[in-house]
């Protein structure tokens, strides 16, 4: 399937976007789900790829996954038939890890292909192996697969990552949830979906404190219970749309989200002249005509998000003077400024460092998405842009943005998901 967005810049968006349920928490909490025998119902999931890929996963091994509707999923997981997932599917998500964590803490055994996911530089799992080992498994890669076994069960420990990981965070609470004592964990990633993770594990019953902070502390309990949880609002799907209207000078009310983890975003859309209205559960953006540079360092929680990083670019490269982004969490977060500059840009990228000097617009051009934000990031360009774009690759985009087009279209865009040429066509053939 050669499936494309095209679309025609130069609509400025107005209305309301509503916000789904956080990627990257489901995924930790669906790995979660397998903790437990009782059944387990999942609100507010998001209806996108690597979603769905795990929850497919989860039949593999034998769960019992009834899909009430596309937001909610209720998980039984008592019948597993192995502790090993293989699937030419999971390789393609990074958060195939999570697995490991949870079918370790279970059954004290698991072997899983190792992750996949974006091009954006290495993935390490170091700080995984160093969390297992310390809980007392042996942790060995072994032909692409992460192979893990503890013969004599599960046991607390104090683990200190030498850097800040969301994957080993998450996987380590899986881990150690039903190990026996106390586990201290410090240096840790202090995402929303972390502390999301983690209220999900104690809704079942576990005893973990801390989260959100340095040091989480996690008492391993006898066993956990069912429960009903429902997943937070996507602070990056939110993020993005926020950029979007910035980028188009329009006028959007993000619906559905949690401002406080908003800040650093909301913070340097203000910085470059963009009005930002809070309110308890959404946000209002307003796009100044005229936005200024600023710059930008990418870091953990409550840092800017590196995943954020490629659509405030594109903001930036819009916006009048010099701006310098720093990208401090993955190596090949920049391989998307040649698309752009096709389009007019002026980005120069050295090491892991750009610096973006604003034009006072773009030009529409045939792109790639390279990964999931930059493949979102060059949508929000092509929407401000002259003329048409097309974005090929946008597999990439649909793992992460539910009906990103639909969403796109109710603000006012000019945009439609192409499945062949002759619908491409006919997009440009359209009146304008």
């Amino acid at each position: 399937m050669n499936e494309v967005f095209i679309m025609r810049g130069g609509n400025p968006l107005r209305g309301e976007v509503t916000i789904g349920g956080a990627k990257n928490a489901a995924l930790g909490i669906i790995a979660g789900a397998l903790l437990t025998e009782d059944k387990v119902t999942i609100e507010n999931l998001p209806d996108v790829r690597d979603v769905n890929v795990m929850l497919e996963a989860l039949k593999e091994v034998g769960a019992k996954v009834d899909r009430v509707d596309a937001h909610t999923a209720v998980i039984e997981a008592k019948n597993i038939s192995m502790h090993s997932i293989d699937d030419e599917y999971i390789r393609r998500i990074r958060a195939s890890y999570y697995f490991i964590g949870a079918l370790l803490g279970k059954y004290h055994e698991a072997t899983v292909p190792l992750p996949g996911g974006c091009a954006i530089g290495q993935r390490p799992i170091d700080q995984h192996l160093k969390g297992f080992r310390a809980l007392g498994t042996q942790a060995e890669v072994e032909n692409g697969y992460l192979v893990a076994k503890a013969e004599e069960g599960l046991f607390g420990s104090h683990i200190y990552l030498d850097v800040v990981s969301v994957g080993a965070t998450i996987n380590i609470m899986l881990a150690s949830a039903l190990a026996e004592g106390l586990t201290i964990v410090e240096n840790v990633a202090k995402e929303p979906h972390i502390v999301d993770v983690a209220n999900f594990l104690n809704s079942m019953g576990a005893n973990i404190r801390g989260a959100g902070t340095d040091t989480i502390r996690i008492r391993g309990v006898k066993r956990l219970h069912g429960t009903t949880y429902a997943v937070i609002p996507d602070q990056i799907e939110a993020g993005t749309f926020m950029c979007a209207a910035a980028i188009t000078r329009g006028d959007v009310l993000v619906k559905n989200v949690i401002p406080k983890h908003m800040e650093s975003i909301s913070a340097k859309l203000l910085e470059m002249g963009n009005t930002i209205i809070e309110y308890d559960e959404s946000i209002r953006v307003i796009g100044k005509l005229e936005q200024k540079a600023t710059d930008v360092k990418t870091l953990p929680y409550p840092g800017f998000p590196t995943d954020m990083q490629p659509q405030i670019s594109v903001t930036l490269a819009l916006a009048k003077g010099n701006s310098v982004v720093t990208e401090s969490i993955f190596e090949n977060r920049f391989k998307y400024v040649d698309e752009l500059t096709r389009m007019g840009a002026k980005i120069k990228v050295e090491g892991n460092v750009s610096v973006i000097e604003g034009q006072k617009s773009l030009g529409g051009a045939s792109l790639n998405a390279l990964d999931l934000r930059a493949g979102a990031a060059l949508v929000l360009a092509g929407l401000a842009a002259q003329g048409i774009t097309v974005v090929h690759d946008i597999g990439y985009i649909q793992r992460g943005y539910e009906h990103f087009e639909e969403k796109l279209q109710a603000l006012g865009a000019d945009i439609s998901l192409a499945e062949n040429r002759k619908e491409q066509q006919k997009f440009r053939m359209k009146a304008v």
